[in-house]
């Protein structure tokens, strides 16, 4: 599957979710509510304090597989970035952190997410929030103009990862944070497993192995890196799935078992990176 293929099929699962979601149906793939399916990668994610601070819609829209805002540390004043918003779930609840002189941008491809997530906006009654329509692997924002950049399980959708965090490096402001959730691999596997995995985890096989990830985020010119595991996944929460696509789930548990894992991914653009020039840096 090519880049532009993984790119319209992305769009149509998000579009479609947006349009469940937005209908008060559930962003999943079947017809159960929001919470229980998918497990157990989307559901629990956020307490009930963060679930009354934003509209229901916003929750049933998230397709994450975590929570960075629960664990990216943002103060009043700064600027967040969200890449892959969706309903907006992750960029409400950044602005209530940033406070009103602080801003939070979502960035999305996908139309109806972006329409949801501006009819959350109002819902919210929040004025520090603005979403924009673009790709990842092309930010619309300037150069060091963003301190946080947050992430719910979307880079590993992309079909070009370095750019996605070239893109991140630059934006960010000298000495702002990258702090994402993500779907990682861990350790060798047979691709054929990895790629049914993947398929249960996220719908579209893209995760990377840990150490890929930290190798791709130095490229970028990232220092301060850390993968830390949030929830790790068992050969028996997929078994259903995997028996579904032919496979020996009790033949195959060496290679499922633990090495797929939902992860908070931090790094840090250096104080002194120099100013990038436009898709890729200068330095």
């Amino acid at each position: 599957m090519g880049e532009a293929d993984i790119k319209e099929v992305v769009k149509e699962k998000y579009g479609n979710a947006a349009l469940r979601a937005g209908a008060g149906g559930s962003s999943c793939c079947g017809a159960s509510p929001a919470g229980t399916c998918c497990d157990p990668i989307t559901s629990k994610l956020y307490d009930a304090s963060e679930a009354g601070q934003i509209p229901e819609e916003a929750m049933k829209a998230s397709l994450g597989c975590g929570n960075p805002t629960a664990l990216a540390k943002l103060n009043a004043g700064e600027t967040v970035l969200d890449l892959g918003s969706g309903g907006g779930i992750d960029v409400l609840l950044s602005a209530r952190r940033v406070g009103p002189t602080g801003k939070a941008y979502g960035l999305d491809m996908t139309d109806e997410m972006l329409a949801l997530a501006n009819a959350n906006k109002a819902k919210a009654g929040v004025t520090n929030v603005e979403f924009l329509k673009g790709e990842i692997e092309y930010i619309p924002l300037p150069d060091n103009s963003v301190d946080v950049i947050i992430s719910n399980c979307v880079i590993n959708l992309s079909a070009d990862k370095d750019a996605v965090l070239r893109e991140a490096f630059r934006v960010l402001k000298p000495g702002g944070r990258f702090a994402v959730s993500d779907v990682v691999t861990r350790g060798e596997m047979l691709p054929e497993i990895r790629k049914s995995v993947l398929l249960w985890v996220g719908c579209i096989a893209g995760a990377l192995e840990e150490t890929d990830y930290r190798r791709k985020l130095e490229a970028a010119g990232f220092e301060e890196i850390e993968v830390e595991p949030t929830r790790v996944y068992r050969v028996e929460d997929a078994r259903e799935f995997l028996s579904g696509q032919g496979l020996d789930v009790d033949a195959v548990a060496t290679q499922v078992d633990g090495k797929f894992l939902s992860a908070f991914i931090r790094a840090v653009k250096p104080s002194d990176a120099k100013t990038c020039c436009g898709p890729t840096c200068c330095n």
